[in-house]
């Protein structure tokens, strides 16, 4: 691996624990006829097992020093560029198959990362990402407690969650100041129809007062709406299962276009 310092302004702590990345590598489990997107390959802890495995790999790298080192590397696609203006959808149509995405997730940007993927879905096979276990606590959170969220619900109505390891703090250099946690995102085959948008408002609304119930903020949103559907606004946000919201959305929608 490269002996580069990790810079603070990206966020940068580099996994040096050759027994998580064995774990990891074997979770991913690449195959040769795959292609699979590096989100910042930093020092190359996942990068050069990845690449041994003779799957088709890019890599999505900002840091121009870590950049070059990769450019200069044969057997790999280099994209230098911020990841959140990235077109996957049209990165999967470049290489004509679908992608599987990994990588130890920057965390200062960690959840516009995954909004960024989920509107690109349908064109990822999988995602197996590390984040700070927090944020994995809310992904995978049930509805009824404190960790379910906006983030909960944007991402199951998408995507199977799996939760992996967790991943300790002493794994990486330098140590970030927070135990991390390898995810397992794979897009559902047959998602329910919904506008993403209009769910993502609706859902933005519920939880933007989670201590009153939703009365107060989801009722107001519908009557703006002029929404007549039925719905029990009786309940706080964090009451409200994942499909419930989806079928709200689609019903929202429907009588909007009636």
């Amino acid at each position: 691996m490269l002996s580069l310092p990790p810079r603070k302004r990206f966020g940068q702590h580099f996994l040096v624990d050759s027994a998580v990345i064995d774990a990891i590598v074997r979770a991913i489990d690449p195959r040769g006829d795959e292609c699979v997107v590096e989100i910042g390959p930093g020092r190359g802890a996942l990068t050069e097992p990845l690449l041994a495995s003779g799957a088709r790999l890019i890599l999505i790298e900002l840091d121009r020093d870590l950049a070059a080192h990769w450019r200069a590397v044969r057997g790999l696609q280099l994209l230098q560029a911020d990841v959140l203006r990235v077109d996957f959808a049209r990165l999967a149509a470049d290489v004509g198959r679908p992608l599987r995405v990994v990588g130890n997730l920057p965390y200062n940007i960690s959840t516009p990362i995954l909004f960024h993927l989920l509107e690109a879905a349908r064109h990822i096979v999988d995602q197996h990402v590390m984040l700070q276990k927090e944020v994995v606590d809310r992904i995978a959170a049930a509805p009824g407690g404190r960790d379910y969220g906006r983030l909960s619900v944007m991402l199951q109505w998408r995507y199977q969650i799996e939760r992996l390891f967790e991943v300790p703090a002493a794994a990486f250099e330098p140590p970030p100041r927070v135990t991390s946690a390898v995810l397992r995102m794979a897009p559902l085959a047959k998602p329910p129809a919904v506008d993403a948008r209009l769910l993502s408002e609706l859902v933005t609304v519920s939880f933007s007062q989670r201590r009153k119930l939703l009365r107060h903020t989801l009722g107001r949103w519908l009557e703006l709406r002029a929404a007549d559907v039925p719905f029990d606004v009786q309940r706080r946000a964090e009451e409200v299962a994942v499909n419930e919201y989806v079928e709200l959305a689609q019903r929202v929608d429907q009588q909007a276009l009636s």
